[in-house]
């Protein structure tokens, strides 16, 4: 199989905390490369000495392996990953390309880097996957570290590996706080030995399936043992809505129909950067309201705001799949045309 001439390279990042097993589930997923695909595989290894592309094998024909050591991509050696990432690309070609950041690393940045106008329009990010050991879960100092939780909040997909030699009890208490993190995961799946479906790096979701926050349609009564349905509310997102992805400065928008609440929720396009004073002015100070949660990528970084009534925090987010809100009302309104209008308006000019 070899890349159209023009058509950008399909990358996947495979992160996780030290010893989640990551290198081993790189060489599991070469073992099933598709014949005649390039895989280039980047690893950036915090220690000097260069162990983890040791062991993956770069002898086999169309793999390359290249190693970046003494850091983190993210920080340290952000200065030399550009021009060390775009290098590589030329000499080897690949048709995929495989990035593992060091265990000890914050990658949302790299996603960034990715993402900016240098690898725009050569690179396509594909689903990120985080490997957690659920014994490094168990441990509270690995568990409630920034490091940890920025790689899981960051993962379109989690993969519990060591599922062999690890307790049930153990495994679904960690499943269930993956579970917690909201935006949710998009998938959350167990596995041993570092085996993962190569189909996960392509997988396509279904952006309807994951609403932001399942606690946004709990009411006073018992829940019920699924949640409402929701609707799209704009006719010029039907096109969108169909595929499930919004399209850059037209989100898709989902309300709730409950009879006493109005639950009204927003998912906008990844290039959709907004001004962070506009938006969280907007957003910090508008009223009625009973719950508002959100992340956004703004010009500086992607932020969280969360209010509860009169209550409002902000914080920077490790997550970057998409930009999302949803608000919660005690009263039904008709304005949230208006009100979207205004969250547009916040888009960085």
């Amino acid at each position: 199989m070899t890349r159209n001439k023009g058509a950008r390279i399909p990358l996947n990042m495979i992160v996780g905390f030290l010893g989640s097993g990551k290198t081993t589930a790189i060489k599991k997923l070469i073992d099933h490369r598709p014949e005649g695909e390039k895989w280039s595989i980047l690893i950036n290894e915090f220690g000097m000495v260069s162990i983890d592309q040791a062991m993956v094998d770069s002898r086999r024909d169309g793999i390359a392996v290249e190693e970046l050591g003494g850091g983190c991509a993210c920080c340290t050696l952000a200065f030399v990953f550009e021009p060390l990432l775009a290098r590589f690309i030329r000499r080897t070609k690949p048709t995929r390309l495989i990035l593992e950041p060091s265990g000890l690393s914050h990658p949302a940045k790299v996603v960034d880097i990715l993402r900016s106008p240098k690898f725009a329009d050569s690179i396509e990010l594909r689903n990120i996957i985080c490997l957690i050991d659920p014994k490094d879960f168990e441990d509270v100092r690995w568990r409630d570290s920034a490091v940890f939780q920025d790689q899981v909040q960051l993962a379109d997909i989690v993969v519990l590996n060591w599922m062999d030699q690890r307790d049930r009890a153990l495994i679904d208490r960690c499943h269930e706080w993956v579970e917690s993190f909201r935006p949710p995961k998009q998938l959350v799946v167990e596995t041993s030995f570092g085996v993962i479906d190569p189909d996960l790096l392509d997988r396509k979701f279904n952006t309807i399936r994951f609403p932001m926050f399942a606690d946004a349609h709990q009411l006073p009564e018992p829940i019920p043992t699924e949640l409402p349905v929701l609707h799209s509310t704009s006719d010029d997102d039907h096109a969108a809505h169909d595929h499930q992805v919004p399209a850059p400065g037209r989100p898709l928008r989902f309300q709730n129909d409950d009879s006493r609440y109005d639950a009204c929720g927003w998912i906008f396009h990844v290039d959709d950067i907004f001004d962070r004073d506009e938006l969280l002015d907007l957003l910090g100070y508008v009223h009625p309201i009973v719950r508002l949660k959100g992340v956004f990528r703004c010009q500086d970084d992607w932020w969280t705001i969360n209010r509860a009534k009169d209550l409002t925090s902000y914080a920077p987010s490790a997550y970057r799949r998409d930009s999302r809100l949803e608000i919660i009302l005690d009263r039904k309104t008709p304005g949230w045309n208006e009100f979207e209008g205004k969250i547009l308006e916040c888009l960085q000019k």
